[in-house]
């Protein structure tokens, strides 16, 4: 009996590595079904909002004075494909990145809970952005390059070109493909904190008075979730947008550092400029995110059910 309940216990620590391991791939595959799904449902909203975001003032030649304007001059100029360009570095990103960003936030919020951290949700989101802001800013670097082209589809440069000019141009460092780095974490650790903290602390409210969260009070809360995560990092998205833009031609090197460019452009162009593009990606992060929790949750009850 000695040796059999012996044997037991050494088994239950592998036990609970491979259930913990098991969440992990699940996690992963679910976030990438989720991250694919956002992607080719969100991606011309996107590009919509990076064209405003980088719009200047009146003076700018290529200004859009709406959402609508944005769409009709995109499709008489370039073309109806258009509105998919800077496509490809997303999607082979957003699966890993979405993973990425499930991923380590269950792993981090559970390691902040057994510490005893206070807020380990909201410190699980800020880690979790860190992580994913520093793992995507190349391909976001990419992505901007691509959709600030105005040509029409079959003259745009492709992913490829447009990374060997990058780096033929710039190398890979802060002044190349690293481009913009800083600001792509703060925008992602301020994002992933209230994504994640709001849809949780949310339904953790909900549960606990005794109701259950449907289908469609996953989608609201992930779309509350997204609405107000949004609202709060813009700031930071659009410095991203412009220290990975194009420079003015004046001063090669105007926008570099995050804070800085929040800075110049609050003092040149006024408090509204740092919400340029706010439209768009509220239509797209709003909905977005509520059909990232909503197609996590479901795939990952899926994996579950199946063991898989």
């Amino acid at each position: 009996m000695e040796n059999h309940d012996s044997a037991r216990a050494n088994q239950l620590p592998y036990r609970a590595e491979s259930s913990r391991a098991a969440n992990a791939r699940r996690q992963v595959l679910a976030g990438g079904a989720a991250g694919f799904a956002e992607v080719c449902l969100m991606h011309p909203l996107d590009l919509i909002k990076t064209r405003f975001q980088v719009q200047r003032g009146v003076d700018d030649p290529t200004r859009y004075t709406s959402v609508l304007d944005c769409v009709r001059k995109m499709y008489r100029n370039e073309g109806a494909l258009s509105y998919y360009k800077g496509i490809v570095p997303p999607l082979i990103t957003e699966a890993p990145k979405r993973a990425t960003k499930f991923l380590t936030f269950e792993q981090f919020h559970l390691t902040f809970k057994q510490a005893d951290l206070p807020q380990p949700l909201l410190l699980g989101g800020a880690a979790s952005g860190i992580v994913e802001g520093t793992m995507i800013a190349p391909f976001e670097r990419v992505k901007v390059y691509l959709q600030l082209q105005r040509h029409k589809m079959a003259q745009r440069p492709g992913t490829l070109s447009a990374v060997r000019t990058i780096v033929h141009q710039h190398g890979i460092g802060r002044s190349g493909l690293c481009k913009g780095l800083p600001a792509t974490v703060w925008r992602d650790g301020i994002w992933n904190t209230l994504y994640f903290g709001i849809y949780h602390h949310g339904r953790q409210y909900i549960e606990s008075h005794g109701y259950s969260v449907s289908l469609t009070g996953k989608f609201m809360l992930g779309l509350a979730a997204g609405l107000l995560a949004t609202s709060s990092n813009m700031p930071f998205d659009v410095a991203k947008s412009r220290i990975q833009g194009p420079q003015p031609l004046q001063q090669p090197n105007k926008y570099q550092y995050t804070l800085r460019t929040i800075a110049v452009i609050f003092r040149e162009e006024g408090f509204f400029a740092l919400y340029k593009g706010l439209t768009p990606k509220l239509i797209k992060l709003g909905p977005g995110g509520a059909i990232m929790f909503v197609v996590y949750e479901q795939v990952s009850l899926w994996l579950t059910k199946f063991n898989l």
